[in-house]
């Protein structure tokens, strides 16, 4: 099942189907790490989650893009301009505005596993799919 399937030189890190995962419930999570006022991350769970299928990674990748989207419909300026806070055991790690915390944390962090998924997928010699413009396996221009 390729979702289990790692290089034979890689074994410190997730399988395909774990990353990809993760990149499905990205905007899900942060979604709602983004409606706290703070977290303290002693409480994260950083043990990725291993899928049983490709449907349960799309299934979860419809409901948190769903999640996030309504959630950002309803973000207020007010809300996305108020303070977020990140601590570790208590003590302050930092503080940044609401909206830079969804544009760092739920943009970005989705945009760096986006790309180590797309390198994986080249590992295992899958055809990597358009991302910007055209990939050395797809051209959507042709």
């Amino acid at each position: 099942m390729f979702i289990a399937l790692r290089p034979f030189f890689v074994d410190h890190t997730d399988c395909p189907g774990q990353l990809a995962l993760h990149v499905a419930r990205v905007p899900f999570e942060l979604t709602h790490l983004a409606q706290l006022n703070e977290f303290d991350a002693s409480s994260a769970n950083f043990e990725p989650a291993v899928p049983n299928s490709t449907n349960e990674i799309l299934a979860a990748l419809d409901e948190s893009v769903s999640t996030a989207a309504n959630y950002l419909d309803a973000l207020t300026p007010e809300a996305a301009g108020a303070n977020w806070r990140l601590t570790l055991r208590g003590s302050e790690v930092f503080t940044i505005p609401r909206g830079g915390l969804l544009r760092s944390l739920l943009f970005n962090h989705w945009y760096h596993h986006r790309g180590q998924l797309s390198v994986y997928l080249r590992l295992l010699d899958v055809p990597v799919p358009v991302i910007y413009g055209r990939s050395a396996d797809e051209n959507p221009f042709a």
